[in-house]
């Protein structure tokens, strides 16, 4: 019994919090060019307590009936105040307590949490106006909505099997790729509203390298056409994708098996260095070079650009299966070449486990594992090629050459 009642109080407790934390907002917005809106802290408070005690007490048909009640009273403050305040925020946000009010009683933490939630979109009611009526063009509007579409519909639809010559096309792992390339175009954009171009581009391009840094090169070739006075700083961040691949290595060589990291951290640490200072000679020019503003027209990814890139990567592994069925399993070292145009990790996984199962020595791992790498980069260069064109791939290739020498001479260090 006590331990009921003590539950019922906290239920409560977490109902009165809400209706505080929303109506104290919202008494804060009535003082603002010169206001008075009808509800504020008490009865934000009062309302989420009312929602609580009538589905604590009678169910929904005893909410129902406080609800059309609220409602009356809501419609004649609302015609009462309609010359002062046309809108309905406040009206909606009152309801909205009631109804997280009467969630409390058996879901308090979800209530809770969209009560922070809605008290936070209130908070920010002139920043999302600037957002949407300064901020956010047409074309960024369109391809959010396309997006969306793509990855709330389209992806979900797709079917998640192996189609077509040498069951080397999966419908569903193209449209993640399609979304992916979109979504790295968009979080580029932000990050340079949000950063500026120098740093915005390098850290996007970073964070999405986990994603795919294929996609992250074609992604930045692709705002590259759009934005050429920016050229350096976009092939900076698409060759700066490469130390999420890096990392990635060693990650999965490391939980496979972390003795391996002994034969590859050498490779794997002048690959980064290489990286990082190739990077910085594009991101910091003499000083007399100045870092133009990033972009603020056009939408905020290339759909066609998208679906090119991925008819590519098709293209890409169609080949790659064809040459696999050829050769078979004539050597590792074949199948690493042509797997690593699609992707560095899968042929690192595989032959890092058969390291560990014992078909292959530790210590004849690394050239395997680098020829993969090789042969992605190699796949990097058509794409920076086919996304940016021959200007942004005249900066991109010479980084993707010079780390991947670095890390081949990594190998190499122990027997010099």
């Amino acid at each position: 019994m006590a331990a009921i009642e003590a539950l019922g109080f906290a239920n409560a407790g977490a109902a009165l919090g809400i209706g505080l934390l929303v109506g104290l907002e919202r008494e804060r917005r009535k003082g603002e060019d010169g206001r008075r809106d009808f509800a504020g802290l008490r009865t934000f408070a009062v309302t989420s307590l009312l929602g609580y005690v009538t589905a604590w007490i009678g169910g929904p048909s005893l909410l129902g009936f406080f609800a059309l009640a609220l409602g009356a009273l809501v419609t004649v403050a609302y015609w009462r105040n309609l010359d002062k305040d046309p809108g309905i925020t406040s009206e909606v946000a009152l309801f909205a307590v009631l109804a997280l009010g009467a969630l409390c009683v058996s879901e308090p933490a979800l209530a809770t949490a969209v009560g922070v939630v809605m008290a936070g979109l209130l908070a920010s009611r002139q920043a999302l106006h600037h957002f949407a009526r300064n901020q956010l063009t047409a074309g960024e509007m369109r391809d959010g909505l396309v997006l969306l579409i793509a990855a709330l519909v389209v992806l979900p639809l797709a079917p998640d099997r192996f189609l077509g010559p040498y069951d080397a096309i999966n419908p569903r792992n193209l449209c993640i790729l399609t979304v992916m390339l979109m979504g790295v175009g968009a979080l580029g954009r932000v990050a340079v509203r949000t950063l500026g171009t120098r740093y915005g581009y390098a850290v996007s391009a970073i964070a999405s390298g986990f994603a795919s840094a294929t996609a992250t090169v074609a992604a930045m070739g692709g705002i590259a056409k759009k934005d050429p006075l920016n050229l350096k700083l976009l092939s900076a961040a698409a060759v700066l994708s490469n130390l999420a691949t890096v990392a990635q290595m060693a990650l999965i060589l490391a939980a496979v098996e972390p003795a391996l990291l002994r034969w590859m951290w050498e490779a794997l640490l002048c690959g980064l260095l290489a990286v990082l200072a190739y990077a910085s000679v594009l991101m910091f020019p003499r000083p007399r070079a100045r870092a133009e503003e990033g972009i603020t027209h056009g939408g905020a990814f290339s759909l066609k650009l998208a679906l090119m890139v991925v008819v590519a990567m098709t293209a890409i592994t169609v080949v790659s299966s064809a040459m696999l069925a050829g050769f078979g399993q004539a050597g590792v070292m074949v199948t690493a070449i042509f797997s690593g145009l699609v992707d560095a990790h899968a042929s690192t996984a595989s032959i890092a486990s058969l390291a560990k199962g014992g078909l292959l020595p530790f210590d004849g791992i690394a050239a395997p594992v680098l020829m993969a790498f090789t042969s992605n980069s190699l796949s990097k260069c058509v794409v920076a090629w086919v996304s940016g064109g021959r200007r942004f791939a005249g900066f991109v290739i010479p980084g993707q050459v010079l780390m991947t020498l670095a890390m081949w001479g990594g190998l190499m260090l122990p027997d010099l």
